[in-house]
């Protein structure tokens, strides 16, 4: 009974402690398989509709899934090989629908943020959590077991979908899928973590010395976020451009796009499955015609290149209806340089928003009182170049993976080439978004100086101070500003006040030392309003022999007085009430001292 005893506290702690741990690795294997499942099953559900509703389907069931699963291969960057050819040549399949990738990344970011935390949280919630719940689980341990959740529902993909008629080829299998997988777990995590700086500055510090320097020097963190915002400000410009285009060129070849699309295949199965394959191949038909925007254009195939200034004759290809909108060969028109404007509104986007970044720290800052500048023009410029090139490496990664073989031969090479199309982006951008910012930081400069010496010129609000108000009235006085006093240059010429008995403010020479200078009455009205100043108000001692001026100086001007301070602990104290006989002696001693013959008021 005493060990029992003993050993319940241990046992009941270790309880807790299982109750309360983070899932770990196996939360994270879980997910990623559930993700990997989902992104597997929406496929397979597409395709065996697809099946069941063609009216010549040419597999079973199994041939069916092994083709969904070739496609959500596909969909991760991996090449194809397809074995049913006419020639017996096994020809590749490396176009990778663009918006087909959108699924799987999407379900594996969202599978690594759950992965996190064990409570459900993310993001903004993940400190809420920790403190009122479970604590959430490690980075690392995270990511691990999202990709190895992952990688091992598509390792059993790849190896179903290996006995197909379309089949994966291993070499990109092995590469590209777990590089996406793993990309999109770690921006998972990332962003489940609240995107913390030191994650970023771990990958940073891989760089060479002067990139490094630019990126984890001072205010590294505002550069490389307006950086960041501006290259990809400038992709979707490019690649919303490459909409355009591609929409333009669609119904400036109507005629031909719909007969493709009606003669390409019969029944409404087949003219479905056409237009799903159009839609997921709309985004890879924006990138090439952003690239037939940048200059290098895309090739239909092997020596077959399509540029705004020559599109060479391209070899037979199938009547697809996005292959509809390719210009017409021979010598381009002014119609088609005209596609040159969408690197240009691109770049001036990216200038756009590093000169808005340049100069928004300095606003918010100045907002704050904290007094800070804006970038230099070398740093402006820098960040300019710097976001040129990230979207460079943007448009690199979109035309490599939107282009690809689609056979042997003239087929082998089919969509924008990637070192080209990133190489004209880069120049292209970085030609009008160094200018564009280096204008917009000026402009923004400008204004903000005239704004700031508009405020220091413009009129005062309130009262001003004494000592201001009183150098602005020596200083309109004719003479050394002494007029009116004993000595003084004024002389005749200076200005005198009418007072209450008909006096002047010249007859104050004779007072003495302790005359003050009587000023003009409180708010003065003069002819220009610029001149319009306010003054302190004069009182005038009627008591006084000599009829001395002495200003009155509001309490609300003067920030060191204290009318209601407390008195002294040794003060002498007066009572209120000294009787009848004193009040009325108080009142004969001022009746006497002003004339007045009044009587004092009764007692109450």
């Amino acid at each position: 009974m005493i060990q029992m005893t003993a050993r319940r506290p241990l046992l009941s702690s270790l309880l807790t402690r299982m109750r309360d741990r983070s899932p770990g690795v196996a939360a994270g294997l879980l997910g990623g398989a559930v993700a990997a499942g989902l992104g597997l099953g929406s496929f397979a559900v597409l395709v065996m509709v697809l099946w069941i509703s063609s009216p010549y389907p040419d597999s079973g069931p199994s041939g069916a899934l092994r083709v969904a699963a070739a496609l959500w291969l596909l969909a991760h960057g991996a090449e194809l090989v397809r074995t049913d050819t006419l020639s017996g040549v096994p020809a590749p399949v490396g176009v990778t629908p663009l918006l087909l990738l959108a699924l799987p990344v999407w379900l594996v970011h969202r599978a690594a943020r759950d992965a996190v935390d064990a409570a459900g949280a993310d993001g903004a919630e993940a400190d809420a959590a920790e403190a009122e719940g479970p604590p959430p689980v490690p980075a690392r341990t995270a990511w691990t077991g999202v990709v190895l959740g992952y990688l091992a529902v598509g390792s059993a993909a790849a190896g179903y979908a290996s006995g197909g008629d379309l089949r994966p080829a291993w070499a990109w299998t092995c590469v590209c899928l777990p590089l996406v997988v793993m990309a999109a777990a770690g921006a998972g995590v990332w962003t489940a973590y609240g995107r913390p700086r030191a994650a970023v500055d771990s990958v940073l510090i891989l760089l060479p010395g002067g990139l490094r320097r630019l990126l984890l020097g001072p205010d590294a963190r505002d550069r490389l976020g307006t950086a960041a915002r501006a290259a990809g400000a400038g992709a979707a410009v490019l690649v919303g451009g490459g909409a355009a285009l591609l929409a333009v060129s669609l119904v400036w070849h109507g005629t031909g796009t719909r007969e493709s699309f009606l003669h390409l295949t019969e029944g409404w199965s087949g003219r479905f499955a056409v237009l799903l394959l159009c839609l997921a191949l709309v985004p890879n038909a924006a990138v090439w015609a952003a690239a037939y925007a940048l200059g290098p254009g895309f090739t239909l195939g092997a020596g077959h290149a399509v540029t705004p200034l020559v599109s060479a004759p391209a070899p037979l290809l199938p009547p697809f209806p996005l292959l509809s909108a390719v210009p017409d060969p021979g010598l381009a028109t002014p119609l088609n340089w005209a596609a040159g404007l969408v690197p240009v509104v691109a770049g001036v986007t990216v200038g756009w928003f590093t000169g808005r970044g340049a100069v928004a720290r300095a606003r918010e800052a100045a907002s704050g009182g904290t007094g800070a500048a804006a970038w230099s023009r070398g740093r402006t410029a820098g960040v300019a170049a710097l976001a040129a090139l990230l979207c460079a490496g943007l448009v690199c990664a979109l035309a490599a993976l939107a282009g690809g073989p689609l056979g042997v031969g003239a087929l082998s090479r089919f969509g924008p080439v990637w070192w080209q199309t990133g190489g004209a982006a880069l120049a292209w951008i970085a030609a009008t978004a160094v200018p564009t910012a280096l204008g917009l930081r000026a402009w923004r400069c400008r204004e903000r100086r005239a704004r700031r010496e508009g405020d220091e010129n413009g009129a005062t609000i309130g009262r001003p101070r004494v000592e201001k108000a009183a150098a602005e009235t020596a200083a309109r006085v004719p003479g050394d500003g002494t007029a009116g006093l004993p000595g003084g240059s004024g002389g005749e010429d200076a200005a005198s006040v009418p007072m209450p008995d008909g006096g002047a403010a010249g007859s104050t020479a004779a007072a003495g030392p302790s005359a003050t200078v009587p000023s003009p009455p409180y708010g003065t009205d003069t002819a220009d309003p610029a001149d319009r100043t306010f003054e302190p108000y004069v009182s005038y001692a009627a008591d006084s022999a000599d009829n001395v001026f002495e200003p009155y100086v509001s309490y609300v001007t003067d920030n060191a007085f204290e009318p209601y301070d407390f008195l002294p602990a040794d003060a002498p104290q007066t009572p209120w009430d000294e009787g009848d006989a004193a009040r009325k002696a108080r009142w004969a001693a001022l009746r006497e001292a002003s004339g007045d013959p009044a009587e004092p008021p009764p007692t109450p």
